[in-house]
C-alpha cells in the first residue's frame, strides 16, 4: 500500500500530457526532433513510401523521442536532488544520457537514410 493517493485512469494521461508539454517548453531539442519528425513523416508521405517503411521511421522517431524524454527527466531529477550544484558524477551522468541521445539520433538518422536513399534511387532515370 502507498502511502501517496491512488491516482484514477485518465489522471495518468493528463499527468503524461503535461509531462511532454513541460518537454517541449523546457528543452529546445524536444522541439527540434519534433520538427524533425514531423518533416520526415510529410517527406515519406509525400514520397509514397510502403506502411512497413513508414512504421520502421515511426519506430526510430519513438526511440530518440523517447530517450530525450528520459534525458530530460534524468536532468530535472539530478538538478532537483543537487539544487542545481555542480558535482563532477552528475555531470557524468548527464552526459552519458546525453550520450544516448546521440546515439539514438545517429542510428535513426542512419535508418532514414537508408530508407530515403532507397526510394530516391528508384525513382532515378538510370538504375544501378
Amino acid at each position: 500500500m502507498s502511502k501517496y493517493k491512488t491516482q484514477g485512469f485518465f489522471s495518468t494521461f493528463k499527468n503524461a500530457g503535461r509531462g511532454v508539454r513541460l518537454s517541449l517548453k523546457a528543452e529546445r531539442n524536444v522541439r527540434i526532433h519534433i520538427v524533425a519528425a514531423i518533416l520526415v513523416v510529410v517527406f515519406a508521405l509525400i514520397l509514397k513510401m510502403s506502411i512497413t517503411k513508414i512504421c520502421i521511421l515511426i519506430l526510430a522517431i519513438s526511440n530518440v523521442m523517447v530517450v530525450e524524454f528520459i534525458n530530460t527527466s534524468l536532468e530535472f531529477g539530478l538538478d532537483a536532488v543537487f539544487h542545481n550544484k555542480y558535482s563532477r558524477l552528475v555531470g557524468f551522468a548527464k552526459d552519458v544520457s546525453a550520450g544516448a541521445v546521440i546515439v539514438a539520433s545517429f542510428f535513426s538518422a542512419i535508418i532514414g537514410i537508408i530508407l530515403f536513399g532507397s526510394e530516391i534511387i528508384k525513382r532515378l532515370p538510370i538504375q544501378f
